[in-house]
């Protein structure tokens, strides 16, 4: 069949990697560079399994900047365009999800479609309740949610193996969407979950919470260790020793980032307008005193030159928006610090006012200390500058 995906980032370019190889897939976007590079096998984005899907499979996959293109004659459209939360507004930006409704809506409208109809599926991370108040606006569309658990840099991956399905939608179309995902899958008995769209998008938005919890738990734990002069490592392998606890997902950092934590965990907390709760707040909050607790620490050590080792959040990833060290580099630029950046996927000399430093060497002689979320190998011989919470080298 015919598949159209709206959006090209990790959601939709692994989606349309892993459907391309059984059916004809049309990945709408609206920057033409990224479009060139996927109609050319060239991943825009790093991760290891697109890269070597692009670079090994017969796909069917075609990118395109025309929306008749990509939507006409398909019958499904997985809507994966970026939604992001604004704290300040306590507004959660779903317009490029609205847009490409619209668009839809006007095809239907104007007969494009014949007498199929697609069914839409929202990928985007959107606010509970929004598919209810979209099936009300656009009443003859068929639209359901159904949630993604994707890892950056791995993403394909994640969809080849995924830890589970789920789809918001109890009709004929979302039984058909479950299975276009199963017979991709790698794996055997992957559960599948079919709920109400609602219920689907607190599904993402708690899941995604719980893991920030997870994140700032231990953080804190870290943040006590160092406060009070004990072996964080120790601490953390005798809690998490216990099944219960389990021994992954517990390496302090910076603070927690990326596309999906911070605004889903903020998306959450604003739905919980009206309803009591304690620990949604504080997780939000958490994030901030971890990051003003690494700001104090560099502080107080008094450098000339705050050196950044990267901005991406962890290895294998070029993804560093809203990574905690971005805050943590304003304040320290606010406290009046000179800051300069090591950060080779930026090809430009500068990024926000700040230096990008190209040579490694460079880097590391004019930094007087040097931020590293995630320890590498190219830091061994400076490690005496390294100011880092990462415990495991890893996550």
């Amino acid at each position: 069949m015919k598949i159209a995906i709206a959006g090209t980032g990790y959601v939709g370019l692994s989606l349309a990697t892993l459907l391309a190889q059984r059916h004809e897939v049309f990945a709408l976007d609206i920057i033409p560079e990224k479009v060139e590079m996927i109609n050319h096998r060239k991943s825009p984005i790093q991760d290891e399994y697109i890269e070597k899907y692009f670079a090994e499979k017969e796909l069917n996959l075609t990118a395109t900047l025309d929306y008749k293109e990509a939507f006409s004659g398909a019958e499904f459209v997985i809507i994966s365009t970026p939604t992001n939360y604004d704290s300040e507004k306590n507004y959660f930006d779903t317009s490029s999800v609205e847009d490409i409704l619209d668009k839809i809506e006007g095809l239907r409208a104007g007969g494009d479609f014949g007498d199929v109809v697609p069914a839409v599926v929202i990928k985007s991370t959107i606010p509970v309740g929004y598919v209810s108040r979209m099936k009300e606006r656009y009443p003859e569309l068929d639209i359901f949610f159904s949630p993604e658990f994707l890892r950056e840099g791995k993403a394909l991956y994640d969809n080849l193996h995924p830890s589970r399905i789920i789809v918001g939608s109890h009709g004929e179309s979302g039984t058909r969407f479950a299975e276009l995902l199963k017979e991709a899958s790698l794996d055997e008995n992957t559960p599948v979950l079919f709920m109400g769209s609602t219920e689907a998008e607190a599904v993402k938005l708690f899941a995604n919470t719980y893991l920030a919890l997870r994140v700032s738990y231990f953080n804190e734990l870290d943040t006590y260790a160092d406060v009070k002069g004990l072996n964080a490592r120790e601490i953390i392998k005798g809690v998490c020793l216990d099944p219960r606890v389990g021994d992954f997902y517990n390496n302090p950092s910076f603070g927690y980032g990326g596309y999906c934590l911070p605004k889903d965990t903020k998306q959450l907390l604003a739905n919980y307008e009206n309803v009591p709760q304690n620990l949604i707040e504080a997780i939000v909050k958490a994030n901030e005193t971890r990051k003003q607790f690494v700001v104090d620490e560099i502080l107080e050590m008094k450098p000339e030159v705050v050196g950044v080792y990267r901005l991406t959040m962890k290895s294998g990833s070029d993804n560093f928006r809203s990574s905690a060290i971005q805050d943590i580099i304003l304040k320290l630029r606010a406290a009046g610090k000179r800051v300069v950046i090591y950060e080779p996927t930026i090809a430009g000399d500068e990024f926000e006012g700040i230096r990008v430093v190209h040579n490694m060497e460079e880097f590391k002689d004019i930094s007087s200390v040097i931020l590293a979320n995630r320890m590498e190998n190219e830091l061994k011989d400076v490690e005496q500058k390294i100011y880092t919470r990462d415990l495991w080298g890893r996550d």
